[in-house]
């Protein structure tokens, strides 16, 4: 099959014509059935830029979802279109040079008691927020040196993106145009997706100076318009005649960040930047080991496997299994290929 992509509505293919054993496919469902029991599920596969599968139980296909953490592997794009565009001269450019007020969190006006900006922050780079190795608000974490997953690190990440461009004051968080309008405009709108945006932030006490680290970019998405994240990553970045995202960024972001392969334990060398990556084939130890993933909470699920030409979507689903012992829905997926 050859690659295509999607104009307003996807192409669909049967699953023999995605080469797919159908009936195989049909136990991967049912297992899926067994597994949810009275819960629900939604399941995009793509082949060739074609959907080759959408099985949606319990949701209605046009619902869009919270991506929660999925949306790191957006930041990670449009972070890599910057770098392209000039913006950034690297991602190892200090991040306070362009949001100064990341340093503006003394203590007690953190998160919590302990967690405020250290002068060892003033070193963060855009790399390291982006691989979750900054040590942002965290005592005792230099820069680079600590995989620390978290949300305030990407939070001061997207906000430093638009405040380059005019989008985020921390005078009007709520007003500001926002990050929102640079993924719009790179990524939304170029591929043709239909998805929202909102806003999200922990319930801290009054004195948490969330203007400076709060305020979550988040993106809402059908399962479908997962697919067309997916399908752009599996392309290396490319939509039809048009490479929206660096193909050297993609590759350099799918594989394990530097900071994590230089410092840290062996068995955290599963994540890149903004997306979790099986180059050591820690996550999914018998699928192939150019898979990685866009992943959040709500069992949101993007997983791209160039090798294979494919793109799995669960939004929600049973990832955590699939992680856990390699022979959910995923492994049946693979199975199934003829």
């Amino acid at each position: 099959m050859g690659v295509t992509f999607p104009g307003l509505e996807w192409e669909r293919v049967s699953p023999a014509e995605a080469g797919f054993d159908a009936a195989k496919l049909e136990g991967a469902r049912r297992w899926l059935d067994d597994r949810v029991g009275e819960g629900r599920y939604r399941v995009v596969i793509v082949r060739g830029g074609r959907v080759a599968v959408e099985w949606n139980r319990g949701i209605q296909g046009d619902a869009q979802l919270w991506l929660a953490s999925a949306a790191k592997s957006v930041f990670s794009s449009i972070l890599g279109i910057l770098i392209e565009e000039g913006k950034i001269p690297s991602a190892d450019a200090k991040v306070v040079d362009y949001y100064p007020e990341a340093m503006d969190v003394p203590e007690g006006e953190g998160p919590k008691e302990g967690r405020y900006v250290f002068e060892k922050d003033r070193a963060i780079t855009f790399r390291q927020l982006i691989s979750n190795t900054s040590g942002y608000m965290k005592p005792g974490e230099e820069p680079g040196k600590v995989f620390h997953y978290q949300t305030y690190g990407m939070n001061i990440l997207t906000h430093a993106m638009a405040k380059m461009h005019g989008l985020y004051d921390i005078r009007d968080p709520e007003g500001s145009p926002g990050f929102k309008e640079l993924v719009e405009e790179k990524l939304r709108m170029p591929i043709d997706a239909t998805w929202g945006y909102y806003l999200a932030n922990f319930d801290l006490h009054p004195g948490a100076r969330i203007h400076v680290f709060g305020y979550y970019d988040g993106i809402a998405c059908t399962a479908l318009d997962m697919a067309r994240l997916g399908w752009l990553w599996r392309t290396g970045g490319r939509w039809n005649d048009s490479q929206l995202i660096p193909a050297a960024w993609l590759e350099e972001a799918t594989s394990v960040a530097p900071d994590i392969r230089a410092n840290c334990p062996p068995e955290q060398r599963q994540y890149g930047y903004g997306f979790w990556t099986n180059e050591y084939g820690l996550i999914w130890p018998t699928l192939p080991r150019d898979a990685y993933a866009a992943s959040g909470a709500g069992q949101q699920h993007i997983w791209v496997c160039p090798s294979l030409d494919m793109v799995v979507v669960q939004s929600p689903g049973l990832y955590k299994e699939q992680h856990d012992n390699d022979t959910g829905l995923l492994r049946s997926v693979v199975d199934a290929l003829t």
